[in-house]
């Protein structure tokens, strides 16, 4: 997993702290919060010296999103280019404990155990009787789950059964069942990796 590094103006207590957890501790529940995360030390560093008034008005306008909902379920996706392999996996947003995890599966796409995991999610928090937040960081996932449909390109082909039995059991799912839990965007850019991320990047 790619390191990142977290930029605190205003919070419990302010500086440069190099993982979320140590960011989160300073934010969460922090009225008025400030924070962002950062590819290297020098250019947190850097942003931190020049303080947040200096930061581009765009960056400004992510860190409105606040800090995400530590009781919640966190999903992700991971699919390797080379071979096709994808899997899925939840975990709890705020131990990483993982709740459940499926595949490997051949011949898939990303945008497909994304989508997956999401109604994986759901039907967990229903069996559990849990009303809480789903995060996932793919928007193409979150549209799908809207639409109650998997519109994807991938084409059938001997490896991926699996891949479409699972996608026809997720489509009837949603659409014979109900469920109050919102289903948030993960701000990747704000937060760093989503916590179910499988760290390959």
């Amino acid at each position: 997993m790619k390191k990142k590094y977290y930029v605190v103006w205003a919070g419990r207590e302010t500086g440069i702290f190099d993982t979320w957890d140590s960011c989160q501790k300073q934010i969460t529940n922090f009225a008025g919060a400030l924070y962002k995360s950062f590819k290297t030390k020098e250019e947190a560093q850097q942003a931190f010296n020049e303080g947040y008034s200096k930061m581009p008005q765009k960056n400004k306008t992510s860190l409105l999103v606040g800090a995400p909902i530590s009781q919640s379920i966190s999903v992700d996706g991971a699919w390797n280019t080379a071979t096709g392999v994808a899997e899925y996996q939840g975990v709890e947003t705020q131990t990483k404990k993982i709740l459940f995890k499926a595949g490997p599966f051949d011949d898939g796409t990303n945008n497909v155990v994304e989508f997956l995991a999401l109604i994986h999610a759901l039907a967990y928090c229903k069996q559990h009787n849990l009303n809480i937040p789903i995060y996932s960081d793919s928007r193409t996932a979150i549209s799908w789950l809207r639409q109650k449909k998997a519109k994807t390109s991938l084409k059938k082909t001997t490896k991926n059964q699996k891949i479409f039995e699972l996608l026809h059991r997720a489509e009837k799912w949603l659409h014979e069942n109900t469920y109050e839990n919102k289903v948030l965007k993960w701000e990747t850019e704000c937060w760093g990796e989503n916590p179910a991320d499988f760290g390959r990047k």
